[in-house]
């Protein structure tokens, strides 16, 4: 497999930048329809690319170094969203935040987008455990993964629902797939993916519908990527190689934006807030992310010189 995927980094840069989109508030509030749509596959699509991607037969030290390094990030940023969800007044206001209160935001249930590292980071090292302990064939292996995700999901740690799209991509890999063989680009996709939305009955990741609409989804979103200039592709990819950085930092700027958003009431639709809050927090925090690479940062926060990449 490459070390980049190019059409796979395309994918995530359209998927971040629909999660920055909707985790606006005031969009979210704007068009309750199209959120309901996107969040049915927008993360399970990141969780179904990290399976694909995943290396489970790293030695344990590779791989509990990448865990470290990608907990490291997630406990100083899910920490900080959580005092700042107890100072402010948003949709997660947080009242009597204690010690035991912030650790179990940051163990159990997570605020904010973090939850998405927190699922992963959970299936990346249930997937090594059963890689490196079981000597049986990809198809236990995978029932016993499917059967811990749902032990977890009793235990509140996570959704089974969600969680097994990671599954699903491993799977693809562990065939000797392509990405795009599974996911073939196809203009002619956009139009189930349309039948499927007009019921919101398919509008749960969990359910046959919400499976099957991730999979058009991907697909169409895929025949895009064929479809733009060189020029846009490029700029795609490298928001797609950056997507941790924005993932971690966005909501720093989202908060920022409940600040200037009076000043475009003017504009009825949103959608020019859309476009300079999207491009504030995209920008701002691969930004940010650069910033820390030039002051030497990085090494200690994210685990490597350079994070932006």
């Amino acid at each position: 497999m490459p070390a980049r995927i190019p059409e796979i980094d395309y994918l995530r840069c359209v998927l971040i930048l629909l999660m920055v989109a909707f985790h606006l508030v005031y969009i979210g509030d704007s068009y309750p329809y199209a959120k309901q749509v996107v969040y049915t596959f927008h993360m399970p699509g990141f969780l179904l690319i990290s399976g694909y991607l995943a290396n489970p037969r790293k030695p344990w030290g590779a791989l509990l170094r990448k865990l470290g390094w990608i907990f490291i990030p997630y406990l100083i940023m899910e920490a900080g969203y959580t005092v700042m969800c107890s100072l402010l007044p948003v949709r997660e206001h947080l009242d009597g935040l204690t010690p035991a209160l912030l650790l179990e935001k940051i163990f159990l249930h997570p605020l904010g987008p973090y939850w998405y590292l927190h699922t992963w980071m959970l299936c990346l090292l249930l997937q090594a455990v059963i890689v490196h302990t079981l000597r049986v064939g990809m198809f236990p292996r995978l029932i016993v993964f499917g059967l811990a995700l749902w032990g977890l999901d009793l235990c509140g740690l996570l959704s089974f629902p969600t969680a097994m799209y990671f599954g699903a991509g491993w799977a693809v890999a562990a065939a000797g797939f392509r990405f795009t063989e599974v996911f073939r680009p196809s203009g002619m996709a956009l139009l189930p993916l349309v039948v499927l939305c007009l019921f919101p009955v398919n509008l749960d990741r969990g359910c046959l519908g919400g499976v099957v609409l991730t999979f058009f989804c991907l697909c169409f979103l895929s025949a895009t990527y064929r479809w733009l200039p060189r020029r846009m592709v490029q700029g795609a990819c490298f928001i797609g190689r950056n997507t941790l950085p924005v993932l971690l930092f966005s909501p720093v700027f989202t908060f920022v934006s409940k600040l200037y958003l009076p000043y475009f009431r003017f504009e009825p639709t949103g959608m020019l807030f859309l476009l300079v809050s999207v491009a504030l927090g995209v920008a701002g925090s691969i930004g940010l992310a650069w910033a820390m690479d030039k002051a030497g940062v990085s090494a200690w926060f994210f685990g490597k010189a350079k994070a932006v990449q």
